[in-house]
């Protein structure tokens, strides 16, 4: 996935709104004005909450006569998850190497650890 495409989708899902947004509109569309209900702000402010959405590709608009309905694509939250998941593999990664040093009996080798066991003090 392009790195701006990423900026896009994380900035927008920043937002505690536009996350809650993106919730609505994936388990059902809902018009503008629907929405604008649900929320203590102005028609305007939804809108361009939407918009920032529909610009990073994580929601759909279409006229539907008057009304403007807003859908979630599920497909970009893949995308995104799939990223995560990534994310998530390297740090797995991470953490078994380093679960694999702890269970190493020898332990890692400092030259200042060693003892000299054929010299006296």
């Amino acid at each position: 996935m392009p790195q701006d495409e990423v900026d896009r989708i994380f900035r927008a899902l920043a937002d505690a709104t536009r996350r809650d947004i993106v919730r609505r509109t994936l388990a059902t569309e809902a018009s503008v004005s629907d929405l604008a209900a649900a929320y203590d702000m102005s028609w305007a402010a939804v809108q361009k909450h939407i918009a920032v959405l529909e610009g990073a590709g994580l929601v759909t608009k279409e006229a539907r006569g008057r009304a403007r309905i807003v859908r979630g694509n599920p497909e970009t939250i893949r995308r995104a998850q799939a990223l995560l998941d990534s994310y998530e593999q390297i740090w797995r990664g991470r953490v078994a190497r380093l679960d694999q040093l702890l269970a190493d009996p020898v332990g890692p080798h400092d030259p200042h650890d060693l003892h000299d066991t054929d010299s006296t003090d």
